[in-house]
């Protein structure tokens, strides 16, 4: 072996033996770390500011939370593991963006008072009883669940049309339509009385269809479905 492939061979075990070395120096002070703030865990946090009355619903977990690593002698002991966790609760205060999500922070359906009721409305939200049109889809699909809301005018004239209300919308309940009073508008073509978690302009809205339109219909929403926020709607005479 001549003498410049003797000195490559060397200066390729040097750089071998000090990689090795420093890799050994890295893994020795991660050790170290760990022994001084001990392992690390899974914490779910809010993605955003998330105001108290929120729900977490299933569809909207990536939206709304996601997990951070911190040492486990800083973790809330209430802390959760996953998002998942969380799906169907509500926020019974607001968690500031970064903020740990503990369980102390939610409560359930089966939290609240007996009877199983939807419970109080949060901060800008308002519960509605709404007489509706409905699948059986939606009378098994159980709470929690989103839909939009479909509102159809009187079609006794050309200018009855039907139009995207709202989208997203939480169905708190179904209750069976003799709930209602009945009466004309949309409660005279209803199959179920639905209760909705809406801001209060859109319980205005769906009160006013209540009276005026002829169907409030309910469509359920495919989980993790993003609003689509297009203006819809077909003029009767379109058809």
């Amino acid at each position: 072996m001549s003498r410049r492939r003797r000195r490559g061979a060397v200066l390729v075990a040097l750089a071998i033996a000090c990689g090795g070395m420093a890799a050994s120096e890295v893994q020795s002070r991660e050790s170290r770390l760990e022994l001084r703030v001990g392992t690390m865990v899974p914490v779910v946090v809010a993605r955003a500011d998330l105001p108290a009355g929120t729900t977490v619903a299933r569809g909207r977990l990536a939206r709304l939370l996601t997990t951070r690593q911190v040492p486990a002698r800083f973790a809330p002991p209430d802390a959760l593991a996953a998002p998942e966790e969380a799906a169907g609760a509500r926020l019974a205060a607001s968690v500031p963006a970064g903020s740990y999500v503990t369980g102390g922070s939610l409560t359930h359906a089966s939290d609240g008072a007996a009877g199983g009721g939807p419970g109080r409305p949060g901060a800008g939200e308002r519960l509605i009883d709404v007489a509706v049109t409905a699948g059986a889809d939606l009378a098994a699909a159980g709470t929690g669940q989103r839909v939009d809301v479909l509102i159809t005018t009187d079609a006794s004239s050309s200018r009855g049309r039907t139009y995207l209300a709202l989208e997203d919308v939480e169905l708190v309940g179904m209750h069976d339509p003799a709930a209602s009073d009945g009466g004309a508008g949309a409660a005279a073509h209803a199959t179920a009385l639905a209760t909705l978690r809406v801001t209060l302009r859109e319980a205005v809205l769906l009160t006013a269809a209540q009276s005026f339109a002829r169907e409030v219909r309910l469509l359920l929403r495919p989980p993790g479905e993003r609003p689509g926020g297009a203006r819809v709607a077909v003029d009767a005479g379109s058809l």
